[in-house]
């Protein structure tokens, strides 16, 4: 593939040839006006000279390794051919391509996305929802000159595919493999990493900024979803860019995903032939400039009035809300409009001083061609599917059982009612939705309203329970110290997907929780060692009325198999138990490695070797009567936790160090030597 170069004096002429399969690409086109000389032969994922490769050898390999051309011959799974995809390397050879060839383009990536993500619907729906948007961004836009970026990791997948990652899709969310989100570490085309969401605009608007006091010009493109908007970092960033009023386009992805079920069921924005004519005329250079003065006549004000009240006439409803922050509203355009997107962002492109906008895009979630839709029909089969077998070899997880513990529990206090943040609600949670329809708020990507507003709900005599994912109540921190736990308020907090969380990664990685609400002066800390304990723990925050607590559970499947669920009774706070005793050597676990520890046991007693093993049940307090009796009767004591420095075994070794168990004086005294192990099942890829 031969280098393709371009030179801008005003702005950018790309000329490029190569033969790619059997056609042969050459292609002239126009974006961004910025002066620049561009050797796009540079532009692979991580090549060995760019500035992101060299930050580590391991992201030089990596890029290397998915920088290269993937081989069609290897590929090892059933697929449609797909003759333009398989010609393209990078976003720079969309730029000859014809609006029908792209059209092609799309319903070949679909039905790419088909085949490698059919194991994972929820994540293709979203992917499938975007593809001709992905395809019009970088026809019009030139990553990474101009900076793209996304909210959300399942609207990526196309991007990837375009930008030279096809080969490893199927690789996605395992070791040494892609992420299922955007990684500065895994190419240059992503220009932010993403992953819990509502970011983009903020980082987006930094660059600008950046780019403004630097004297440059390229463009700053950053997409969001329905999802995102319930997050008020977004709305924080779009006031801010509409008073700073930088140069930046955000897309709004409305795919009429909503928390809320008559907004879903309300007719759906229309877009016929009429409307999509006035949002070309009202995002063109001559509207937003000529036009407007032209009606002003020193009378701009007045004009920018006029101009705003008649796109709020064609706009949807609540279109307004975004041209109060400052943005320059563009909408509703079909996202699966190949032809109104490309004239769109053109046009908007084309504009030198345009300010913050707003496009407003469309789009079906189940938007396949036919071929795509017999496809996943035939991966995913739903006639003659048996209810009752499917029940009976189901793995029930933690869950399962924490709904049937709040179900009993909610039977005994009328007063419980149910706060749920986070990007996604497990299907479980969805029984005590349809359960306690007036008990139970999902209120999406908003966990610092959900920490403010259980504390309300606490305060006005009832008893919430905050279900939050581990990775996601970071988010909310500053709300669980100043608005829960310096005021004591009595809110639950059940922290889900504590811990590990398998091929989600780091971004959904639950490491740190032990550690920052455990510091807190009035929080209680706990975490179950099993599906009875955890079943206790509910039975146990129910009781607590006068401050904070919270337990934390892991991903996955619980320990027996019976199924059988007893009703749950409240724990003594601050006492741990002793499973096995032993000699010499004590294994103190906490949360679910406790049932580490008993395989460890297990397999030592094989070998003739007797260790206790002891459930600490309480990281804050701690059960200081069973850590003294550990030490004095063992010359070992092993802490097994899943979490991060700071954690569980910060403050059994704090305790020890303050009370002389580790003075020389003690050890000679009683012939004990006491060694802290902290074993931490912790790992990022």
């Amino acid at each position: 593939m031969g280098s393709a170069v371009a030179q801008c004096p005003h702005g950018i002429t790309s000329h490029s040839t190569g033969n790619l399969g059997q056609k042969k690409l050459g292609y002239s086109s126009r974006c961004s006006k910025f002066p620049c000389q561009l050797d796009f032969a540079r532009f692979g994922l991580l090549h060995q000279g760019s500035s992101a490769a060299s930050s580590s050898d391991h992201s030089t390999e990596f890029g290397r390794r998915i920088n290269a051309v993937p081989d069609m011959d290897d590929m090892f799974w059933d697929k449609v051919p797909t003759p333009l995809l398989d010609m393209v390397e990078n976003p720079i050879h969309l730029k000859n391509l014809s609006v029908q060839e792209l059209k092609e383009l799309a319903s070949e990536i679909r039905s790419e996305l088909s085949c490698i993500m059919s194991e994972k619907p929820n994540s293709l729906k979203a992917s499938l929802a975007v593809v001709e948007l992905t395809i019009a961004i970088h026809h019009v836009f030139h990553a990474p000159v101009d900076k793209i970026l996304w909210d959300v990791g399942e609207q990526t997948y196309a991007h990837k595919i375009l930008t030279g990652r096809r080969a490893l899709m199927r690789m996605m969310r395992q070791k040494n493999g892609l992420s299922s989100f955007t990684s500065r570490f895994e190419s240059e085309y992503d220009s932010f990493g993403t992953g819990h969401g509502c970011n983009s605009v903020s980082a987006g608007l930094g660059m600008a900024i950046a780019r403004d006091i630097k004297g440059k010009r390229d463009r700053v493109v950053t997409v969001i979803s329905n999802a995102t908007t319930l997050a008020g970092q977004v709305y924080e960033a779009m006031s801010n860019a509409g008073y700073l009023d930088s140069n930046m386009i955000v897309i709004l992805n409305d795919s009429r995903r909503s928390l809320h079920p008559k907004i879903e069921q309300e007719p759906k924005t229309s877009i016929t032939a009429l409307s999509s004519t006035l949002i070309k005329i009202q995002s063109s250079k001559s509207f937003r400039k000529g036009i407007t003065k032209r009606i002003g006549r020193g009378m701009h004000e007045l004009a920018a009035k006029f101009d705003e009240y008649a796109r709020g006439m064609i706009g949807p409803q609540g279109s307004t809300l975004f041209e109060e922050l400052g943005l320059y509203y563009i909408g509703p355009v079909d996202g699966h409009n190949l032809e109104d997107l490309i004239c769109v962002l053109q046009q908007v492109s084309s504009l030198d001083s345009m300010g913050p906008v707003l496009i407003h895009v469309i789009t079906e979630d189940n938007h396949q061609d036919a071929e795509c839709n017999e496809k996943i029909e035939a991966d995913n089969p739903q006639e003659g599917y048996d209810d009752s077998v499917s029940s009976s070899v189901q793995t029930r997880t933690y869950s399962d059982c924490l709904v049937d513990s709040l179900l009993m529990e909610a039977e005994k206090h009328k007063d419980i009612v149910l706060v749920h943040a986070g990007m996604e609600m497990e299907p479980s949670f969805q029984v005590l939705q349809e359960t306690f329809a007036d008990r139970f708020f999902d209120v999406g990507m908003a966990e610092q309203h959900a920490v403010t507003f259980s504390a309300g709900l606490s305060r006005g005599g009832l008893r919430p329970f905050c279900i939050i994912p581990s990775t996601f109540l970071q988010r909310a921190y500053d709300q669980v110290v100043h608005d829960v736990d310096r005021q004591k308020i009595p809110v639950r907090f059940v922290i889900t997907s504590a811990g590990l969380v398998g091929n989600s990664g780091p971004v959904y990685c639950g490491a740190f929780d032990v550690t920052f609400m455990s510091c807190l002066p009035n929080m209680i800390v706990m975490a179950p060692s099993d599906e009875d304990e955890l079943v206790d723990m509910v039975a146990t925050a129910a009781q607590i009325d006068d401050r904070p607590v919270c337990f934390r559970y892991p991903r996955g499947a619980i320990v027996r198999t019976d199924h059988f669920m007893h009703p749950g009774i409240p724990l003594e706070i601050g006492k741990g138990r002793v499973l096995v005793e032993g000699k010499e050597v004590a294994l103190l676990g906490y949360g679910a490695m406790v049932q580490n520890c008993l395989k460890a046991q297990a397999l030592l007693s094989r070998l003739g070797i007797e260790v206790t093993v002891a459930d600490a049940r309480f990281c804050k307090p701690l059960d200081t009567e069973l850590l003294t009796l550990l030490c004095e009767n063992h010359k070992f004591l092993i802490t097994v936790e899943e979490g991060s420095i700071g954690g569980f075994a910060s403050h059994v070794a704090q305790f020890i160090a303050l009370n002389g168990h580790l003075d020389g004086t003690v050890k000679v005294s009683h012939s004990q030597h006491s060694l802290i192990m902290n074993i931490r099942n912790f790992h990022f890829w």
